[in-house]
């Protein structure tokens, strides 16, 4: 059934003021969850969840605490407030707490705008069914498919509304749709597996059941056969399905949290070029129909369209208030926060300027050396830079694709790479981080 999420918060706000809160923030959540996985051309698992959840942060003086809880009556309303108030009594003092003055916060936004939601009504169980069975077929139909590991469908709403006593109100809701196939080529030891998905806020615009399973399928057994390249310093091409995480580094590294602990490698290099002269990472939490917009953050402040690295150069950090007052600076209106933690600096949605070359051209000009297409563990030292991960995908010689590799490790320094990279032009535009293929001139590379 479902519940008022304003009447909730203000039932949060009321009583942390009445238990002795000198200020609050409510956060209220009402979710429900479809996922339906099938395997062998039938049922293998149906699930559904629906929860309201609450949390409560208040503030005694510069002393702060979080409860949270799933049960909306007013008895567990009343003893989270009780239990907050006592906790912040007890906690150490911190001066960067606190809520957003009145004059920063966000107003006269238009959620319809971003179209976060889709009106369309919940898709019923064997609607999925029927998904992610297509799916299933279409990756068992290619040829060199043993099997599929799994096929899913999924669908997911969410209400969202925060209060806070320095007068700030707002809700809004989200939709997501979702498909994937994980299909497995060959057989005994010989097995290679590989995947596709598709993740949208809107039915209409979520690709086919069916190209994601031949997709899925296609991968697949385009790796089989693989060989562990030779030792050597090469030219590295990380594909764009994998190409995102290498800016998601500069992008932690350029958190404010990080910056504030002193435990970045980007520490110090604010105004200083992190890429190259005619790349920029621009945030966009304003786009239509993507995961990542917003149109405020979680704590009350309006989201804007930034440059983090505009034409090569570090413009700023990602700021919340906590770590925007420990650095002396001001929000960047990119806080984050669940109903039982602290908010923390997050990026919405960010791109990285594409090439002019398809990944096909860069793949011809760059002769010998190595295309990723997956990765696995990760050894990044968040104070250096120091990158080391292993990787498989397919050996390049002669700028031509020649055979599937694995088994290797790639190795370099984010500092010395991000300078280096040669976008392509091939970046999938719905996504919430937008990120080409991009091509990383003499990495080292270990293998045989």
């Amino acid at each position: 059934m479902s519940v008022s999420l304003p009447d909730l918060a203000d039932a949060l706000l009321r009583a942390a003021r009445d238990a002795g809160a000198d200020a609050a923030e409510a956060l209220t959540i009402q979710g429900t969850a479809l996922s339906i996985d099938v395997r062998n051309g039938t049922l293998e698992m149906a699930e559904r969840s629906e929860a309201t959840d609450l949390g409560l942060r208040v503030f005694v003086g510069h002393r702060s605490a979080i409860t949270s809880a799933s049960d909306r009556s007013a008895t567990t309303i009343a003893a989270m407030a009780e239990r907050a108030v006592a906790m912040a009594r007890e906690a150490p003092e911190d001066p960067h707490a606190g809520l957003a003055d009145p004059q920063q916060l966000a107003s006269g936004w238009d959620v319809a705008t971003l179209e976060l939601a889709d009106a369309a009504a919940e898709p019923d169980p064997a609607a999925l069914e029927r998904a992610a069975l297509e799916a299933e077929a279409a990756g068992l139909a290619v040829p060199g498919v043993s099997q599929v590991q799994s096929a899913n469908a999924s669908y997911g709403a969410q209400s969202l509304y925060i209060a806070a006593s320095n007068g700030f109100s707002g809700g809004y809701d989200r939709t997501s749709r979702s498909v994937s196939c994980v299909a497995i080529a060959g057989t005994g030891t010989e097995m290679e597996r590989d995947y596709d998905g598709d993740a949208r806020v809107f039915q209409s615009d979520l690709r086919s059941a069916a190209e994601i399973g031949r997709l899925a399928g296609e991968r697949s057994v385009e790796r089989l056969s693989p060989r562990k390249p030779a030792t050597g310093t090469y030219p590295v091409l990380f594909d764009e399905r994998i190409s995102s995480s290498l800016i998601g580094h500069l992008l932690s590294a350029a958190n404010g949290s990080a910056i504030a602990r002193g435990s970045s490698w980007l520490e110090g290099c604010l105004g200083e070029q992190v890429l190259p002269d005619h790349l920029s990472i621009i945030e966009d939490p304003h786009r239509a129909r993507v995961s990542g917009s917003r149109p405020f953050d979680a704590e009350g402040l309006p989201t804007a369209r930034r440059a983090i690295v505009e034409n090569g150069v570090l413009t700023g950090w990602t700021l919340d208030l906590a770590s925007a007052r420990k650095l002396g600076m001001d929000s960047t209106g990119n806080a984050a926060r669940g109903v039982s933690g602290p908010p923390s600096p997050a990026t919405w949605n960010t791109a990285l300027t594409q090439g002019s070359q398809g990944k096909a051209e860069l793949i011809a000009a760059m002769g010998t050396g190595l295309l990723v297409t997956s990765m696995i563990g990760s050894t990044i030292n968040p104070n250096t830079g120091d990158y080391s991960r292993g990787a498989s995908g397919f050996w390049v010689e002669n700028g031509e694709i020649t055979h599937p590799v694995n088994e290797c490790t790639i190795a370099g320094n984010l500092r010395d790479m991000l300078r280096r990279i040669i976008p392509a032009n091939d970046a999938r535009p719905w996504l919430s981080r937008v990120v080409p293929s991009l091509l990383i001139e003499g990495m080292t590379l270990a293998g045989d």
